[in-house]
């Protein structure tokens, strides 16, 4: 991409670089892959018992109130930051620390608030930014915004969830249909959110902790499609978008009604189809409504924009057995 970009600010037209060349300019350069590590959620011993309780517990409150999949609700609160690095970036072989390109604020975090139900249909986003007033910018339509000092969601974000956008969803103004509502934090979940609960006539369903990635349905097959979305809109952003600099030259992050559009976007281009299939895989649900179907893919969790499999191919690093400590955060 980079190649051709220089090809043409120098008005080479026949420029024909595809993988091999890129291939054969990393090996002459000795550049390699490098990606960054992760570690995954570990499993209580006990995992399986509470499994079989959690989906006992949503089963018998589903049956017993017949409640339809279009008020099963999943909510879930996803940690961002204004920068969103990708995970691979190319470096020289046997580097044990490789930098990434941001603006100085991977640090600065907000929280997005998800919700979707079992019929596939989403309820808008929640953002909470880390701030005491709201900025004097203009939001997009199709999003809540909200602030508090530590931009994270708590007993009062949680009560104006339930008030701004869960009550407003199509069929849960009147609370004449009774609705299942989980989630897998406690901290918020006080007496007084679950008596607001108790009053819109829904039931609440706590996760068990520890098993977030086997009974959510937004972390099984929802929230890496849509940060996927988000990654690829900043670096959209950071490679074709008009940028503003400060006095050292220190380049300034996305506002938060451009940060807010790409939520609105992102969440938008997650299709029916990976709602319902996250709730079955979830053991919510036995059934696909509707015409769903697990053939009915729509390559969701794949990222935007994702190179072809003989590119990809590039991206398989031959020093795997190199120390490699981190990624460095850089300017």
């Amino acid at each position: 991409m980079k190649a051709a970009a220089v090809a043409q600010d120098m008005n080479i037209n026949d420029f024909r670089g595809g993988p091999s060349r890129c291939f054969r300019f990393m090996r002459r350069r000795d550049l390699s892959s490098r990606t960054r590590i992760t570690v995954s959620q570990q499993l209580p011993k006990d995992y399986q018992e509470k499994l079989a309780t959690f989906h006992a517990y949503c089963k018998n409150k589903i049956t017993e109130k017949k409640i339809q999949p279009e008020h099963i609700i999943n909510m879930d609160e996803v940690p961002l930051t204004f920068d969103i690095p990708v995970n691979r970036t190319v470096e020289k072989r046997g580097a044990s620390t490789v930098s990434v390109r941001t603006t100085g604020n991977e640090k600065s975090s907000f929280t997005v608030v998800l919700a979707c139900q079992a019929n596939g249909q989403k309820l808008p986003p929640m953002v909470i930014f880390k701030r005491k007033t709201l900025p004097k910018e203009n939001f997009p339509a199709g999003v809540v915004i909200k602030v508090n000092p530590k931009g994270w969601m708590d007993e009062e974000k949680m009560s104006e969830w339930l008030r701004e956008i869960y009550v407003k969803r199509p069929g849960g103004f009147f609370h004449t249909a009774p609705s299942l509502i989980y989630d897998s934090m406690r901290a918020y979940i006080t007496d007084a959110v679950k008596k607001q609960v108790n009053q819109t006539n829904s039931v609440l369903a706590v996760i068990p902790g520890g098993l977030t990635k086997e009974l959510q349905p937004l972390d099984i097959g929802v929230n890496r499609a849509f940060k996927a979305r988000l990654r690829a809109a900043w670096e959209h952003w950071m490679t074709e978008g008009e940028h503003t600099f400060t006095k050292t030259g220190r380049q300034r992050r996305a506002t938060y009604a451009t940060i807010c559009q790409w939520i609105v976007d992102a969440w938008a281009d997650i299709s029916v189809t990976t709602v319902v299939r996250a709730f079955r895989k979830a053991g919510i649900i036995t059934e696909l409504p509707g015409n769903s179907s697990d053939t009915d893919s729509d390559n969701d969790e794949m990222e935007p924009g994702m190179l072809d499999a003989v590119l990809a191919q590039l991206f398989n690093s031959n020093t795997e057995e190199d120390e490699f400590e981190g990624f460095v955060d850089g300017e």
